[in-house]
């Protein structure tokens, strides 16, 4: 059966999950972290993706990312597990894959939505109890969408903009936001069309042919 062609618009952004093959852990070390972190900021910049959210755990990842092409989420993903599975397999003279296949991802079409992938990502390790709160997590951007420390390389999404006119103010409001608890039914909702690669949103993609939408896009 031929793969599902994925769902990407230039400028609209999207939720992205990469696993490691057989659920096992793909980050070993702190210096593991901080390497994965280190390709994702440069690919970013090399193929013209946003980053506004990301969240590294033991065995898979999770990232908010607006690309300005319709190739370069993906040429993204590619070139950073590539990246990353050469120096895990130096590391540890592992033979076989590191990551589970193609990673998974869903549109993101509302800033309400973009909004609730904000927190579904950043608070994560707390549904995982890795961490009593999102900001004790070191690996995720929570910290610094909440105005605890300062990471040049994320680029605020306009629903994440709009919560305030300055960043004292927005930080604050997001980390309020941030102590409330996602709707169940709504981390259903993101899970569901991550795994199935249709809009957040929607009830499921549609068999056939697509149809053609009109998207307005807001610039980050």
């Amino acid at each position: 059966m031929a793969r599902t062609a994925r769902l990407i618009i230039p400028g609209v952004a999207v939720h992205v999950v990469q696993r490691a093959h057989d659920r096992a852990d793909c980050f070993l070390s702190e210096a593991d972290y901080e390497a994965y972190l280190a390709a994702l900021w440069m690919h970013a910049a090399r193929f013209g993706c946003a980053v506004h959210a990301y969240c590294l755990m033991t065995n898979h990842v999770h990232l908010l990312l607006t690309p300005r092409d319709s190739t370069g989420c993906a040429q993204l993903m590619k070139h950073v597990a590539q990246r990353y599975s050469w120096r895990m397999k130096a590391k540890t003279s592992r033979s076989g894959t590191l990551w589970e296949g193609r990673f998974f991802s869903a549109l993101v079409p509302t800033e309400n939505y973009a909004l609730a992938c904000y927190r579904y990502i950043e608070l994560n390790p707390v549904r995982a109890a890795l961490a009593a709160h999102a900001a004790a997590y070191r690996w995720s951007s929570y910290r610094a969408n909440a105005g605890v420390r300062i990471d040049d390389f994320l680029i605020p999404h306009a629903a994440y903009l709009a919560l305030a006119t300055d960043n004292t103010r927005r930080a604050a409001a997001y980390a309020a936001l941030c102590n409330t608890s996602l709707d169940r039914r709504l981390i259903e909702n993101i899970r569901k069309a991550t795994r199935g690669g249709y809009p957040i949103g929607a009830t499921r993609r549609p068999r056939g042919r697509p149809k053609m939408v009109t998207v307005t896009v807001r610039k980050w």
